[in-house]
């Protein structure tokens, strides 16, 4: 019943991750219950963006507006399903990883 900014600011919202500590956001469900949509969303309209793509922008956003501070991004985007685990920013998604 929500839309995914609603979410991204009352639940994901990366407080800690600008003084260093680490951020997760974690699907979990059925097949076909909207974890992707829900993590990826679509470009248009911009009120469907999805959790990843709100996050780094506020990220960008904020190391942008910041002075005197040095940052280290990294992001990782994995899938588990059905106890194996892909890395969705490989060159081979399609590769198990061990």
């Amino acid at each position: 019943e929500h839309s995914t900014e609603h979410i991204y600011n009352e639940i994901a919202h990366l407080l800690g991750v600008l003084e260093g500590c680490n951020g997760t956001i974690f699907a979990y469900g059925q097949t076909g219950s909207g974890k992707s949509f829900t993590m990826q969303g679509v470009v248009a309209p911009p009120s469907q963006k999805g959790l990843v793509p709100r996050a780094l922008e506020h990220l960008f956003e904020s190391v942008q507006c910041a002075e005197n501070a040095k940052f280290l991004l990294g992001a990782s985007y994995l899938e588990i399903y059905n106890e194996d685990v892909r890395d969705l920013l490989g060159a081979d998604t399609k590769q198990k990883l061990e």
